[in-house]
This record gives C-alpha cells, structure tokens and sequence, in this order.
C-alpha cells in the first residue's frame, strides 16, 4: 500500500499524523506542499475525497489572505497547482482512498489498521 501525506514541516497536525503512521511501522511518503505542489492527479483525488477543489482551499492560511482571495473570484484547482500553501493540511493519500485533516478514526479506517 503506498501512502502519501501532504502537509508542510512547521504543522503540529501533520506532525501528528507523522507519530502515528511511525508508531504503526507503516511506510509513507511526505510531500511538503510548500516547497512542491502535488501532480494534478494526486490533487484531483485529494479533492475527490474532501467534497471538490473548493474544499481544499484553506481561507485562514497567509496565502489567502495575503493574495485577498477573499474578493476573488477563481478557479480553485488551478489555484492550488499553482500555489500549493493554498491547501488544508494534513491530507492524505492511499491505495483505499484518501482524507483531509483527518481524525485518528478516518485514519484507522482509510489504512484498515486497529
């Protein structure tokens, strides 16, 4: 099973998610998005599983405000491939699905561990 965790190196929660994939020896590979944007299918079936690209959006990050995407209107997967510190974080990524912020439970259910 190949995982992959989204997220950037500064945030608690994907730290945590981190500590739980190292405690359960389950591989993984981390994709810090704000150094590399995710491959435009990786972000289509992280958008997928949040409910659409506008989904992953985050309106509280820098970028957002920074940008003042709030009286914008735009195209949110184009957005994200273009700047990937757009997205909520952590997401993740696996051959049964995949999860945004994720709780423990979601975890446990997309990797079918107990």
């Amino acid at each position: 099973m190949t995982v992959q965790l989204f997220g950037t190196k500064k945030s608690n929660e994907t730290k945590k998610i981190e500590r739980f994939l190292k405690e359960r020896n389950i591989d993984f590979q981390f994709v810090d998005v704000s150094t590399r944007a995710p491959a435009p299918k990786e972000l289509d079936a992280l958008a997928g599983a949040a409910g659409g690209h506008d989904e992953l959006i985050d309106p509280d990050s820098k970028s957002y405000r920074k940008r003042g995407m709030q009286y914008m209107e735009f195209d949110a997967r184009e957005e994200l491939l273009e700047d990937p510190t757009l997205m909520r974080v952590p997401a993740i990524r696996c051959d049964r699905g995949a999860a945004v912020e994720p709780d423990e439970s979601t975890l446990k259910r997309l990797l079918g561990v107990g």
